[in-house]
């Protein structure tokens, strides 16, 4: 029986929220580890744009958005309900993509927009974190309320890059519920299982099998 096949790159934080919501979801799958400079050929045939994830089912269905690969994953198995709270993440992660990540990008590569200093571009990236996730942790545990879930499993990896960047300033700049959230993020066993390493995939390598 075939498998999906998933094309990834570990440290993307768009394959780290496609790998979250395929482990959610129990899916089986062969991955395939990108190194970016040198896509295979057989990825950027079935999705041009050249970009991480990309998931092609056992019928040719390629889906290349790291969120619909969530949405797709839970559709098929979805054991704890992350889908009833989906109106909410759908909301949060178009608040990621569109307003944060851009000013993630300034942040972590500062000297790529000169026009304003480092400093400029991290209050700008942790105040949006300040603003629209610290009221809701300030609430609850998690951003999908008592139990993690789809919302959490999809912005986490992006506020992990904004923390990694300078870790300490981070921690110093956030509400304590932020801080303690990302900490149970990061130390989950999802997000343990869905960073293992695993060698540059190759033409004509063994299958890597996850789940």
């Amino acid at each position: 029986m075939s498998l999906p096949i998933v094309y990834s790159f570990r440290r993307c934080p768009y394959a780290m929220r496609a790998r979250l919501g395929l482990h959610a979801a129990r899916i089986r799958y062969e991955v395939r580890e990108v190194v970016l400079r040198e896509k295979p050929a057989h990825m950027l045939e079935i999705s041009p744009k050249g970009t991480v994830p990309v998931l092609l089912l056992p019928d040719g269905q390629v889906i290349d958005e790291s969120y619909d690969v969530m949405k797709w994953a839970l559709a098929q198995h979805d054991p704890d309900q992350w889908l009833e709270r989906q109106e909410l993440a759908d909301a949060l992660v178009n608040a990621n993509d569109v307003g944060f990540k851009p000013l993630l990008d300034r942040y972590k590569y500062a000297v790529r927009h000169p026009e304003d200093p480092e400093e400029v571009h991290q209050q700008r990236a942790f105040a949006w974190i300040r603003d629209t996730l610290a009221p809701i942790l300030e609430k609850t545990p998690f951003l999908a309320g008592e139990e993690p879930g789809l919302a959490d499993a999809a912005l986490g990896p992006f506020i992990r890059q904004c923390a990694n960047h300078r870790r300490g300033e981070f921690n110093d700049a956030m509400p304590r519920p932020v801080v303690e959230w990302l900490d149970t993020f990061l130390e989950s066993d999802a997000f343990s299982a869905v960073m293992i390493k695993r060698p540059q995939w190759k033409e004509g390598d063994t299958p890597t099998i996850v789940g």
